[in-house]
């Protein structure tokens, strides 16, 4: 039996990279997958085809994760499609780097509302079904910087360290009903985005990896599974971070 069968996921910006790696991850271990983006666009059809094509039932909701009220509405639609919700992995997020003085508080804001509150709007969304169920697995996707800071990055950084937290006070109110919330810590990951990077940037990434290279969406896509699946039923409150020992 595969490790995710008879599970529904919902996965928040997941028309590509990481979030894409992990609906495909987990579609082929047999979950069904309703995916959400700012917009349902080319990228977003050819995911939602390549999930289906696994054998599962995938469907792309265009939505605002920052917008409560379109969270709300998003989250019925999807238990209304797919009639149960088990995995929520809350990936939505961008960038807006900038030393802390030159910062503007729009850059502030708009990385905490799409990074952190579409978290919060996903969760509130979400417990009240998973408490019916009495179960049910949350994953937050955080990264290095959260745990560890990095300067040019206060805004993401604090982002990150709020959906840490934001999993370790849910798993401790959740428990009792069964509902796990775990966060992953990515450290550098191999993607379009750390591509555009020249390539005597990477090498420097690299000399301070132990495993001396970046990780792939892969490798964060299997810890998720991990999580989403019953091999981490005892598993709740955590930060895993997938860096290759870059930070110890």
């Amino acid at each position: 039996m595969k490790l995710l069968e008879g599970k529904v996921a919902l996965i928040t910006g997941a028309a590509r990279g990481i979030g894409k790696a992990i609906a495909l991850k987990f579609a082929a271990e047999g979950a069904d997958i309703a995916f959400t983006d700012l917009v349902i666009d080319e990228n977003g059809q050819e995911t939602e085809r390549e999930i289906a094509a696994l054998g599962v039932k995938a469907k792309g909701y265009a939505s605002n994760a920052a917008n409560f009220a379109e969270t709300e509405e998003v989250v019925a639609k999807v238990k209304e499609d797919f009639g149960h919700i088990d995995i929520l992995v809350n990936n939505a997020g961008i960038t807006k780097d900038g030393i802390m003085l030159r910062m503007s508080e729009a850059q502030w804001d708009a990385v905490i509302a799409v990074n952190l509150k579409s978290a919060f709007n996903f969760i509130h969304a979400l417990l009240p079904i998973m408490m019916r169920q009495r179960g049910g697995s949350i994953i937050n996707m955080a990264s290095v910087v959260g745990v560890h800071g990095n300067a040019g990055q206060a805004n993401y950084a604090a982002s990150k360290a709020g959906l840490i937290a934001l999993a370790k006070s849910v798993a401790q109110e959740m428990g009792s009903r069964g509902i796990r919330a775990n966060a992953i810590a990515p450290g550098f990951i191999d993607t379009a985005m750390t591509q555009a990077l020249p390539e005597e940037v990477r090498k420097e990434w690299a000399k301070k990896i132990p495993l001396r290279r970046g990780g792939t969406v892969d490798d964060i896509a299997n810890v998720a599974t991990f999580l989403a699946s019953d091999m981490s039923a005892y598993v709740t409150g955590q930060v895993i971070q997938v860096d290759g020992g870059m930070n110890m």
